[in-house]
């Protein structure tokens, strides 16, 4: 699944549109244009938008059902282009809400919950008489509130990783024929994980193993804590050196979460449940 920031969303023919079942209708048509043939079902998403003058006082989509496969597809950069503008006007989507229960990612099932409140915008008029959205920056007189959640069948999860690597090591020639990822939750802020997996090119058989933990202070910046990556078998030992030293190197990292967040967007909360379910909420405020 890979996605690609819109910095502009073409609706069609000026004017804008002045009743929510237009905005919706046009916002479906150039999201199924933006997503391309690896997002299957789209074009029958729920979306509905209530309009208070300029401003989207709610959006709401629904994306259950919809399922995202991987692609190359790219949009257009010229159709997402803003046009010379022959008018702007400034307004304000007052309340935005994805829903989706669940959505399909690559064949995983994930389950999620996002909601933002406070999302500026502009709608262009452009001199070849196109309207579209074009998106404003948050800053800290404008900033933006709004929680998620995204929860996913740990199962589910290994099963998916485990085609995504047969498929990535067998174009080395490299065979994975068992893989079991263990993820441990010590506190909402803090995990462990556990990477176990059994490997095959030609005669030799081995087993990899790789952990990691992580841990999110009050500060909201996140520390990487243990990172190994290693082989019973001497042989394949030694093929990971190169692996493992790169590995290890995030070891010890601090990476402030808060820094790497544009102006007006500030991570209040982030917590991870790790259980039969994986589930992962932030909160900013």
């Amino acid at each position: 699944m890979t996605s690609h920031r819109l910095d502009f969303l073409p609706l069609g023919s000026a004017p804008r549109p002045t009743t929510g079942d237009d905005l919706a209708a046009r916002l479906r048509r150039v999201l199924v244009e933006a997503a391309g043939p690896a997002v299957q079902g789209l074009d029958r998403a729920p979306i509905v938008a209530q309009l208070d003058g300029a401003d989207v006082a709610s959006l709401e989509v629904d994306l259950t059902g919809v399922a995202f496969g991987t692609s190359q597809h790219k949009p257009d950069a010229r159709r997402f282009a803003s046009p010379p503008a022959a008018r702007r006007e400034e307004a304000t989507a007052r309340r935005v809400r994805v829903d989706a229960h669940p959505l399909t990612a690559v064949d995983l099932p994930v389950d999620v919950t996002a909601e933002a409140e406070g999302l500026r915008f502009a709608w262009v008029e452009g001199t070849d008489g196109s309207v579209g959205i074009q998106p404003i920056e948050p800053d800290d007189a404008h900033p933006v509130a709004g929680h998620a959640r995204v929860a996913v069948d740990r199962r589910g999860l290994v099963g998916t990783l485990h085609g995504i690597l047969a498929v990535a090591l067998s174009s080395q020639g490299v065979q994975l024929t068992d893989l079991d990822v263990q993820i441990d939750s010590h506190g909402p802020r803090s995990a462990s994980v556990r990477v176990d997996a059994k490997v095959r090119k030609s005669f030799l058989s081995a087993s990899v193993e790789a952990v990691a933990s992580a841990a999110v202070r009050d500060d909201m910046v996140l520390e990487v804590g243990d990172v190994r990556l290693s082989s019973g078998n001497p042989l394949v030992a030694a093929m990971l050196g190169m692996a493992r030293a790169r590995v290890e190197a995030v070891a010890n990292r601090r990476i402030d979460l808060q820094a790497a967040l544009p102006p007006g967007v500030r991570l209040v909360d982030v917590r991870l449940d790790a259980g039969e379910q994986l589930v992962l909420s932030a909160r900013l405020g």
